[in-house]
């Protein structure tokens, strides 16, 4: 227990893995092996539904996605809380086999398996781990799909079959991207039919002097309730990250204390929250290392946990978070705050209910020679060194183009000012990572409009990857056949140079190099 093994996420020690007594993202060696365990006992629970499908309901499914949620990089630090999710999959399986002894499965088998076998293992792996978060969101607001949740049990099965080959386990690789299509489709569904189509909103960066909340992570409905047993209260609820995407809902920015968005990306948090004067409240991915100097200020809920933070169980009374922001009072006077490029102010909004209202605007754009080409800048942020690149290359887009981006990666560019074109903002903020359905549906209509595959458009794609939802989303637009990807700031350690080989034989997919170089690759 006092080494690790761990490449899930893009940061992992030295471009190969973790193995030492704690990762790049603070997790101790402990801590990453109890969540190997835990990955281990829902290949069990799967193996124990397999044998007896009968007797799997719904709180066999809600266990898996919280499972692989839990395992998601900078979700869950608690060795208390992984160890009693455990215990209760543990439990869960034992009622399936009903006295049948069913194994476990020991990730350490797979992590030293033939590193081909390994690789497409771990791409199912880290996959339905990113898709087990865009279910559990839908999830909460009441939105199942049972061809999602009986391929969660069938993936789990395959990575526990140490008798399947790389001609069995290719073919689930890209099963996984299918059935991602299906589960971003639900997720966007649930959210557009709770919340309402977003609009493009304009989002200030200021923080005004009083008490206030900071929300961060990606759940919606944390956030409606949090605005409503706030309201009348003379709190402000400011989002953080990739909560931003959530001022353009008209069901939420009804609220008129939902004020604006504070700070960046999820990577610059123990920056931006030191000393903050209000409570963070934390409602999925992305947490660090909580930091003393806003050690007292941190609030979790669902799947999120770190030791001595106070939680927010399932009754869902944020009491203990607005008693706190009370108790510090906020700032004494209006603050300004800017973005990275100096930006006081942000746009987002542009799902593709919007996009597509103005479809033929867009498409006669493109006609009479307004608009020449889209770049897709998109995916995660983090800190390693090189993501300045993503500045760089959307500063250098042409004017006759158009940029539409989603996730957090766009805080590395979303307060630059790129202008119009055709009466459109050429910068469209899509949303948070669970929107790429978005992305997808905008791109599939533009084809359908000029009659051509999604391949022949004057389309790029430039992504940027940090954690595991980042692998379902990629893997979805491989199911799709889309090619010449451009993916960095690196790739996957656990993509060996054989699966890596197919993937640019077959999809072209292909590292970033440097801003010029790209765009003229694009353009060429």
């Amino acid at each position: 227990m006092n080494k690790m093994f761990c490449f899930q996420c893009e940061q992992t020690a030295g471009g190969t893995g973790c193995c030492g007594g704690a990762g790049v993202c603070g997790k101790k060696a402990d801590t990453a092996n109890l969540q190997d365990a835990l990955s281990g006992a829902l290949v069990g629970l799967a193996r124990a539904a397999e044998k007896a499908p009968t007797r799997v309901n719904a709180e066999t499914h809600k266990l898996v996605l919280e499972g692989l949620f839990t395992t998601i990089t900078n979700v869950n630090f608690n060795d208390e809380t992984i160890t009693a999710l455990k215990n209760r999959i543990a439990a869960e399986k034992q009622r399936l086999a009903d006295g049948a002894d069913v194994a476990d499965y020991d990730l350490a088998a797979l992590w030293q398996a033939n590193e081909d076998i390994r690789s497409l293992k771990s791409l199912i792996l880290f996959g339905i781990k990113g898709m087990a978060a865009y279910a559990y969101h839908a999830a909460v607001l009441g939105y199942h799909d049972a061809s999602i949740n009986d391929f969660m049990l069938k993936a789990l099965v395959a990575i526990g079959d140490d008798s399947l080959g790389l001609d069995e386990l290719l073919p689930i690789v890209l099963e996984v991207g299918e059935v991602n299509l299906t589960c971003m489709a639900l997720l966007d569904q649930a959210n557009t039919e709770t919340f309402g189509n977003p609009e493009p909103t304009e989002v200030s960066l200021n923080v005004e002097k009083g008490p206030f909340i900071v929300v961060t992570g990606h759940d919606l409905y944390d956030l409606k309730l949090l605005l409503e047993q706030t309201a009348g209260k003379g709190i402000n609820i400011y989002t953080h990250g990739e909560m931003l995407p959530a001022h353009a809902y008209p069901e939420l920015k009804k609220y008129p204390h939902l004020k604006g968005n504070f700070g960046t990306a999820w990577q610059n948090q123990q920056k931006e929250f030191d000393g903050i004067p209000a409570p963070i409240l934390y409602t999925t991915n992305c947490l660090m290392p909580v930091r003393p100097s806003y050690h007292d200020r941190v609030f979790t809920t669902e799947v999120v946990s770190y030791p001595e933070m106070v939680h927010i169980g399932e009754d869902k009374d944020f009491t203990p978070v607005i008693e706190k922001a009370l108790a510090l009072g906020g700032y004494s006077e209006d603050q300004h705050f800017t973005g990275i490029n100096g930006g006081d102010k942000v746009l987002t909004g542009f799902g593709h209910h919007t996009v597509l209202s103005v479809a033929d605007q867009v498409v006669d754009a493109v006609k009479s020679g307004a608009i020449k080409h889209f770049f897709l800048v998109a995916g995660c942020d983090g800190s390693k060194p090189g993501r300045n690149y993503y500045t760089e290359f959307v500063e250098k887009t042409p004017a006759d183009s158009v940029v539409l981006t989603l996730a957090c990666g766009k805080y590395r560019f979303n307060d630059l000012d790129l202008g119009t074109i055709g009466g459109l903002p050429r910068l469209m903020d899509m949303g948070q990572c669970n929107d790429a359905y978005s992305a997808i549906k905008v791109a599939v209509a533009l084809a359908e409009a000029f009659d051509c595959g999604v391949n022949d458009l004057p389309l790029s794609m430039v992504l940027s990857w940090y954690e595991q939802k980042a692998v379902c989303i990629l893997l979805t637009l491989l199911h799709l056949g889309i090619k010449n990807i451009l993916l960095g700031p690196s790739l996957p350690a656990f993509v060996s140079p054989n699966v890596l080989n197919v993937l640019v034989e077959n999809y072209a997919i292909a590292p970033i190099s440097t801003p010029e170089a790209d765009m003229a690759k694009c353009l060429g």
